[in-house]
């Protein structure tokens, strides 16, 4: 039976509830062969943090192995070595979400933008995204953020949109900063709201929607939503093996049939995450932190090098 025809004839998703682990890593094999959207690009190897430098060979190494499955990837920032993804992505034929990080320090904040204009103007950027989550962390003032916006629009070929990414709700309460957006790059998490996974998928299409009416019209990409598959869990949220498959499966689906641009999160597990998140942090990933593939029978890593 395939996945299809497991549907659900409601807004719930994909009926896996009565599926062993081994049912569930088959389900898992044939949507992830059908291929996703977008997926979030993980750098940063056991030991890594960002700061540290990151090398071309460890990017190109990670890079072959989510190509197969994958047709955007989205980086994260765009110094100490991570301005050679989306060089690299375009090599393998994959399109670019490129992010310049922002923070509390401004001289980080100048080398990220001028790498994002950088990277843009050398035709390596699909999309530019200016910070992400900023405003949730409370790094910068909206004004702040809004000049180094217009910064990189100004400087960026006018056909490349240009947006800023953070949860889906920010949209609705800061309308400068949406104005300001050629689309609205809206995270949306229900794992953090700690929401049980029998409802997670209902969740992030409301979130989605919330997203949608405060951007008014203009397009909205979901650029990052996942699952983890270990941890202490968040109120109704239970990370698990079974319940990571299970999210992937329904966001995936939901994204194919009604053409959502997701980019799921994440490519790679980064233990690094902990100090964030706490020991969730670590296990986001479709593959481990030693690139090994966490939910298919069979070994996926080993099947996307044969296909290079």
């Amino acid at each position: 039976m395939s996945y299809r025809e497991e549907k659900i004839g409601s807004l719930a998703g994909v009926n896996l509830d009565n599926k062993t682990t081994k049912g569930l890593q088959n389900v898992f094999k044939r949507v992830l062969k059908k291929g996703m959207h977008g997926i979030c690009f993980s750098p940063y190897e056991e030991g890594q943090q960002p700061g540290d430098q990151i090398t071309e060979k460890q990017i190109r190494r990670r890079m072959k192995i989510i190509k197969p499955y994958t047709n955007w990837i989205r980086s994260f920032s765009c110094t100490d070595g991570n301005e050679l993804i989306p060089v690299i992505a375009k090599e393998y034929g994959i399109k670019t979400l490129v992010g310049a990080w922002l923070g509390d320090d401004a001289e980080i904040n100048r080398k990220e933008v001028e790498g994002l204009i950088k990277l843009a103007n050398k035709g390596f950027v699909d999309i530019a995204a200016v910070g992400n989550e900023v405003m949730y962390r409370g790094d910068l003032t909206e004004s702040e953020l809004l000049s180094f916006m217009k910064q990189v629009k100004d400087a960026i070929p006018a056909e490349i949109p240009m947006g800023y990414v953070d949860a889906y709700y920010e949209f609705r309460q800061r309308p400068k900063i949406t104005e300001a957006c050629d689309v609205i790059l809206a995270n949306c998490y229900p794992y953090w709201e700690g929401c049980h996974i029998d409802y997670a998928l209902l969740y992030m299409k409301d979130m989605f929607r919330q997203a949608v009416k405060a951007g008014n019209g203009k397009k909205v990409i979901i650029t990052e939503t996942g699952w983890p598959s270990q941890g202490e869990g968040l109120e109704g949220a239970l990370p698990s093996y079974q319940n990571a498959i299970k999210y992937f499966v329904n966001s995936q689906f939901w994204s194919e049939e009604d053409d959502i641009e997701m980019f799921y999160f994440s490519s790679f597990d980064e233990s690094w995450k902990v100090g964030s998140e706490g020991d969730v942090g670590a296990f986001w990933g479709l593959w481990d932190k030693d690139e090994e593939t966490k939910f298919s029978p069979f070994p996926l890593k080993i099947r996307a090098k044969k296909l290079l």
